[in-house]
């Protein structure tokens, strides 16, 4: 098993890529960095015949957009090398820093970037020398070709691509022998149809596979802190009922109202180690700011939509264990200063909300669904087509084509009119008092992440 203490923690997820929060991780184990991803496990040795020295190279790829925080790149990344200057594996650093998907791209560089994701502690326990490069034309840093990537894969599982692809491979070379032919066979047009079908019937596994996986995962929770607004704050119900603080045995997870969960470690050289309160010069508290390695701003909390109802802060302080402190802004100061993580957890309006908490969708993102969207309409149009030729075929393709509608046009109903009509409504003005997870903060505690008992390990 890891070692918890030096182990990264992946970029933020949510639906399918939580998988990855809850299992993802790159140690050092007996003389190796061992990656584990998805039931996977890729060791790369250190030393004679392995990773001899590291270089981060503190820059962009020539490729990255500028405006997309997360996109593969953009933080730069760790190329290992051995004694040769052979590249044998590399790290990408952006999907390695938690809050990578919440902050514009390469707003943290250098050592400090190095320090958040925990990649400058890793590499010094296994003894490999770090250099950094400025310039990918640095000769330090080699071509940047071949080796082991050692990121922690594919927020989408594996399964769920494969049948994308050959569904997809397969609609789209029926669909051009339909479009380009005079006489079309029933079965083909049965098999432009069934392939049609498969890509909203995959979604909809997804989801229940991750819902499945979900609540199957097992996590030591100490104590949770749900949002307590003060009066006024502009909280909604779904701010309410999807965020919340998790103190867990060995990580502080935040979790935002679209799913996303964000873990930092409690221990070790990357860990978060203050809480900080922050007051006006009037002394009233305007937020709260999670620190970490350096005294680096990790997290921010704002006082109204946080703790302005209930006692959330003192339960918060007492269960992290963190170091608690005060500070106090001087003049005209705004806070926070810069982007962070938390200034944006509840959305301007109820249309964003719904955006964000949508089940996530590929890279393709919009484009996926209406090409879904349209070989299902196709499906049903191919199949008024030849009803007179084909009447049985043409009753399947129709109804395969419209369950496909039906599988993409309710789930998405469903969730707008969900959102419009409760979730996305003020909450009450009178705060909800938050239960008490359990009697103590002790890890015997055991409870999954949706705060059950469950049995000790």
């Amino acid at each position: 098993m890891p070692d918890d203490e030096r182990a990264l923690r992946p970029a933020a997820g949510r639906g399918p890529g939580l998988e990855r929060c809850h299992g993802s991780r790159l140690s050092v184990e007996d003389g190796a960095l061992v990656l584990r991803a998805r039931g996977r496990i890729r060791r790369v040795p250190v030393g004679d015949g392995g990773v001899a020295r590291a270089v981060f190279v503190d820059a962009a790829a020539a490729d990255t957009g500028r405006d997309e925080p997360g996109r593969p790149g953009a933080w730069g990344e760790v190329r290992l090398q051995d004694r040769d200057g052979a590249q044998v594996a590399r790290i990408p650093l952006g999907d390695w820093l938690p809050e990578a998907p919440a902050l514009p791209e390469r707003a943290v560089q250098g050592e400090q970037l190095l320090e958040r994701t925990g990649v400058a502690g890793l590499l010094k326990a296994a003894g490999v020398p770090l250099h950094v490069a400025r310039d990918r034309n640095d000769p330090r840093a080699g071509s940047g070709k071949g080796g082991v990537f050692l990121g922690p894969g594919p927020a989408f599982p594996l399964w769920y691509w494969c049948v994308r692809g050959v569904a997809g491979t397969l609609w789209f070379s029926a669909f051009t022998v339909v479009v380009f032919s005079g006489r079309v066979p029933g079965w083909l047009v049965l098999l432009l149809a069934l392939t049609a079908l498969c890509g909203p019937v995959a979604r909809l596994a997804l989801r229940a596979w991750t819902r499945l996986r979900a609540g199957r995962r097992r996590v030591t929770v100490l104590e949770r802190v749900t949002p307590s607004p003060a009066p006024g704050s502009g909280a909604t119900v779904r701010f309410l009922r999807e965020t919340e603080l998790r103190v867990q045995d060995r990580d502080l997870v935040l979790r935002d109202l679209g799913g996303q969960e964000y873990w930092f470690p409690r221990s070790g050289p990357h860990a978060v180690t203050r809480l900080v309160k922050v007051a006006d010069g009037t002394g009233r508290p305007v937020g709260a700011e999670l620190r970490g390695p350096g005294e680096q701003v990790r997290a921010v909390f704002p006082w109204e939509l946080w703790f302005g109802g209930a006692d959330g802060w003192s339960r918060l302080s007492a269960a992290s264990g963190l170091t608690v402190s005060e500070r106090r802004l001087s003049g005209r100061r705004t806070w926070p200063k810069g982007p962070v993580l938390g200034t944006g957890l509840l959305p301007g309006t109820g249309r964003d909300a719904r955006r964000t908490a949508r089940f996530p969708g590929t890279a393709a993102g919009v484009s996926s669904t209406a090409v879904m969207a349209f070989g299902s309409l196709f499906s049903v149009m191919q199949g008024v087509r030849i009803a007179d030729t084909a009447p049985g075929v043409a009753a399947v393709a129709t109804a395969a084509g419209a369950l496909g509608l039906a599988l993409q046009t309710v789930p998405y109903v469903v969730h707008e009119m969900r959102g419009r009509l409760v979730l996305d409504r003020p909450a009450r003005s009178r705060p909800r008092r938050i239960q008490e997870i359990g009697t103590g903060f002790t890890s015997t505690s055991r409870r999954d992440h949706e705060g059950r008992p469950t049995a000790s390990a």
